[in-house]
C-alpha cells in the first residue's frame, strides 16, 4: 500500500467511526437519571414538637379532648400535646427537675388551634372573659408557646393538691391567692420555681398557665392536630 492509499484509508476510518462515538455519548447522556432534591425533615409543618406521654415524667390529661372542661364539649379530635421546639426543650428540662424531687408533669393543654380559641371565647360569659384569650389577637397557645399543667406524684400518678382545679374562673386560681392550704401553696410555688428556671412566665390569674419567654417570635396557627 502506498503512502497516498494509507492516508485515504485513515481519513475514511475517522469519518465512519466519529458518528458512532457521538451516538454512544448521546445515548449515555439521555439514559442518565434526572437530578432530584430531597426536602429536609422538620418536626411539623409549623415547627411544633410533640410531647409524648410515654416519656417518663409526662402525663397527658388534655381536658379539651374530653367533655371534662367548662364547655362540656369535646373540642380536640386527638389527645396530643405540642410546643414550639425551643419551648419543648425547655419543658424537658423542667421535667428533669421535677423528677429529681419525685414529681412528674401533667399537661392539661399546650398548642391550641385558633379555631378552638374562638370556640372557647364564644362559650364564655362576657363577665368571665378575663380567663380566656381573645381570638381577635390570637393566644400564646395558638403560637405553640403556652402550656397549662400541674404536678403529680411520680410513684402514684396522683395530682398534687393545688389552690384550685384547672380552669377555675375564680380568685382561687390567682397566683397571689393565699387562703388555700399550706400544702397547696407550696405545690403552686414548686411548679412556678421549676417553670421560671427554664424561661417560662406564669399568668397572674391562672396558676396552671405558663408562657415561654419568646412567644412573640412565633405566628398564630390554626393547624388541626391531624396535620401535625
Amino acid at each position: 500500500m502506498t503512502d497516498t492509499q494509507f492516508a485515504r484509508r485513515s481519513v475514511m476510518t475517522a469519518i465512519l467511526v466519529a458518528p458512532l462515538i457521538g451516538c454512544s455519548e448521546t445515548r449515555k447522556t439521555e439514559s442518565a437519571p434526572p437530578t432530584t432534591t430531597v426536602p429536609l425533615p422538620v418536626a411539623s409543618p409549623a415547627g411544633l414538637i410533640e410531647i409524648k406521654p410515654e416519656e417518663i415524667g409526662f402525663r397527658l390529661d388534655l381536658r379539651y379532648a374530653t367533655t371534662n372542661n367548662f364547655t362540656g364539649r369535646v373540642l380536640y379530635s386527638q389527645v396530643r400535646a405540642f410546643l414550639q421546639g425551643i419551648a419543648a426543650k425547655a419543658l424537658m428540662r423542667v421535667r428533669n427537675s421535677a423528677i429529681n424531687e419525685g414529681f412528674g408533669l401533667t399537661i392539661f393543654d399546650a398548642y391550641r388551634p385558633w379555631r378552638v380559641t374562638k370556640q372557647l371565647w364564644d362559650a364564655t360569659p362576657p363577665s368571665q372573659r378575663d380567663y380566656v384569650a381573645n381570638p381577635k389577637r390570637g393566644s400564646r397557645h395558638n403560637r405553640g408557646c403556652a402550656i397549662d399543667l400541674s404536678l403529680h406524684a411520680l410513684e402514684t400518678g396522683v395530682l398534687v393538691e393545688m389552690p384550685s382545679t384547672f380552669d377555675d374562673f375564680s380568685v382561687r386560681a390567682h397566683r397571689n391567692f393565699m387562703a388555700a392550704s399550706q400544702t397547696a401553696i407550696a405545690n403552686r410555688a414548686r411548679l412556678e420555681r421549676y417553670m421560671e428556671a427554664e424561661g417560662f412566665i406564669g399568668m397572674s390569674n391562672e396558676w396552671w398557665h405558663f408562657d415561654y419567654r419568646d412567644w412573640q417570635d412565633f405566628p398564630v396557627l390554626d393547624l388541626p392536630f391531624e396535620d401535625l
